[in-house]
C-alpha cells in the first residue's frame, strides 16, 4: 500500500515538472506564463495532499 502511494506521489511529481518545463517553453508574454505555472504549482499541490489523505 504504501509503495502505491509512493508511486502515485513520484508521478504526480513528475507530470507538475513536465508540465511547467512546457508552460516555459510557450511564447507567451512573461505575465501570462508566471501565471500559468502559479496554476499548475497550485493544481500540483492539491494533487499531492490528496495522495497524502489530507482532503
Amino acid at each position: 500500500m504504501a509503495s502505491s502511494v509512493l508511486i502515485g506521489i513520484l508521478i504526480t511529481f513528475l507530470v507538475i515538472v513536465l508540465v511547467l518545463y512546457l508552460v516555459q517553453r510557450l511564447p507567451i508574454d512573461a505575465k501570462m506564463r508566471q501565471i500559468a505555472q502559479i496554476i499548475v504549482i497550485i493544481i500540483g499541490i492539491i494533487s499531492l495532499l490528496k495522495y497524502l489523505a489530507v482532503f
